[in-house]
């Protein structure tokens, strides 16, 4: 069973919605509501896998409701039901896993829940394999022009801005990637990646020496015989990982 909640601010609409889910005899419906901070609120105590949401609300809009549920941990879907056909785009763009139009028919509903459902258990296979295998994956997969690299995680000496890029420097190659550098520390954050600097992210495996500096500074000589400086903000968390 899928729980949800329906958010809409016209009674009539929200119940007859609330009618068509649960004859798929596949829903609960575990929460209503009329604007974005009741929603809000109903969502914050209540376990909800789904929410089909009207865009137009008393208060705000269905699309501001969504991105705030996108802001959070464990977000619920969410299906956009509404009578306004022209936000479409703008709604899959927030995640929207349908796109329900108002006078809403049978057929049409069901097939939601069958892609909901479906959803689901792609997601269930997903962590099945996850939890099979290890958390901490030894390549990491990069946009390079038109092709997709797979770059071992250990060959990775640092990272660095450029020029709007983040330049990957590898045992093999210097790649340059158009994802900016949070991007690669929040994929590395597993592993022994150390962001240095604001423009740096270094693999503490491939510190050959470091040398104190100025102002309590420090830089640091990498594998490829390069030099890495890294500043005061991050001098205690780089001693401390490294036990100095």
């Amino acid at each position: 069973m899928l729980r949800v909640m329906v958010v809409d601010d016209e009674p009539l609409a929200r119940d007859e919605l609330i009618y068509l889910l649960k004859r798929t005899k596949q829903i609960e419906i575990v929460g209503e509501a009329d604007c974005l901070d009741n929603a809000i609120s109903a969502l914050d105590n209540t376990e909800v896998d789904v929410m089909f949401i009207d865009i137009q609300l008393a208060d705000q809009t269905g699309l501001d409701l969504a991105r705030k549920i996108n802001e959070k941990e464990n977000a619920p879907k969410i299906v956009f039901a509404t009578a306004y056909d022209h936000y479409a785009l703008e709604a899959f763009n927030l995640n929207a896993v349908d796109y329900l139009l108002k006078p809403f028919e049978e057929e049409r509903v069901v097939q939601t829940i069958d892609k909901l459902l479906l959803t689901r258990e792609k997601s269930r296979l997903v962590d099945q394999v996850r939890s099979n295998i290890s958390i901490r994956p030894d390549k990491l997969a990069i946009n390079v022009e038109d092709r997709i690299v797979m770059v071992a995680i250990e060959d990775i000496f640092y990272l660095f801005t450029s020029n709007g890029l983040t330049m990957m420097v590898t045992k093999e190659a210097t790649y340059k990637l158009s994802e900016p550098l949070v991007f690669f520390e929040r994929k590395l954050q597993s592993n022994s990646f150390l962001r240095v600097h604001r423009a740096y992210l270094v693999n503490v495996n491939c510190i050959m020496e470091i040398e104190p500096w100025f102002n309590s500074t420090y830089n640091l000589y990498m594998r490829d015989g390069e030099k890495v400086p890294v500043s005061r903000t991050y001098v205690k968390l780089l001693k401390d990982v490294i036990g100095l």
